[in-house]
């Protein structure tokens, strides 16, 4: 007896020898990658992060290394702040700027990091500790389901993000006239660590929401271009951690 629904076909209807080749050479064979299938897979996002990565680090230590100073934390941030807004509202995954990208910001993130270290020693290498055991723990709360995008906490974290950012940025401008000592609020006793540390755990959190959208993209077969965005905005996050990791070593520093 035959029967019209795909799944229950294969119980009622006798499989020829054939068929059964054909099943056993399936079964046998390796799983199909991206470029097979042309949709994007967990390790074409982990392949590409790395890459950029290594982009980003080889930048970053031409920068340290050249104590190529403002020039190159004004150069690298900025130009990576205008090609990050490129990518973000651009249509068509253009690979080429996402590299670009990556080693405008190990230009300011090698710079800015020299900086630091001159007046600070060590504290570099504290930083990417604390921000490689920020990354990690994010991550096993999430593939333990400690934490989840859920709905109600993906609109909590961007409308503090924003909050943030609109201090940020008001904290800047106040740093102009003197307060904190140059160093706008983050420069004010007690305030400066409490925003210092929300910095930390917001950038953290993000990490949660990339995680997400990586594991739902892989799920619903998106084209494999589409991970080198996934790459492009974890980047963003963990330059976005480290940078706020650092800051709230520099703070505690002073106190």
């Amino acid at each position: 007896m035959k029967s019209s629904n795909p799944v229950l076909g294969k119980a009622f209807n006798q499989p020829t020898t054939m068929q059964v080749d054909q099943l056993e050479q399936s079964f046998n064979a390796p799983a199909a990658s991206s470029m097979r299938t042309g949709r994007m897979t967990m390790e074409d996002v982990v392949a590409k992060t790395g890459f950029l990565f290594a982009i980003l680090l080889i930048v970053g230590g031409f920068a340290w290394s050249t104590n190529i100073g403002g020039l190159g934390i004004i150069v690298g941030f900025l130009g990576g702040f205008i090609l990050a807004m490129i990518i973000i509202f651009s249509k068509t995954i253009r690979p080429g700027l996402v590299v670009a990208y990556a080693a405008l910001e190990g230009l300011g993130l090698g710079a800015l990091s020299k900086a630091y270290e001159i007046t600070q020693p060590g504290i570099v290498s504290q930083a990417v500790i604390g921000t490689i055991a920020a990354f990690a723990g994010v991550l096993i709360m999430y593939r333990n389901g400690t934490l989840r995008a859920t709905p109600q906490f993906t609109r909590t974290l961007i409308g503090a993000a924003i909050g943030y950012f609109i201090l940020a940025l008001v904290s800047l401008v106040a740093s102009f006239f003197g307060v904190g000592q140059g160093y706008g609020f983050y420069g004010v006793s007690g305030i400066g660590l409490l925003l210092a540390v929300a910095g930390v755990a917001l950038a953290s959190l993000f990490l949660v929401l990339d995680f997400d959208q990586i594991q739902k993209g892989v799920a619903a077969g998106v084209p494999e271009k589409e991970s080198w965005r996934a790459s492009f905005g974890l980047m963003v996050t963990i330059v976005w951690l480290y940078l706020e990791v650092l800051r709230l070593l520099a703070i505690l520093r002073r106190q």
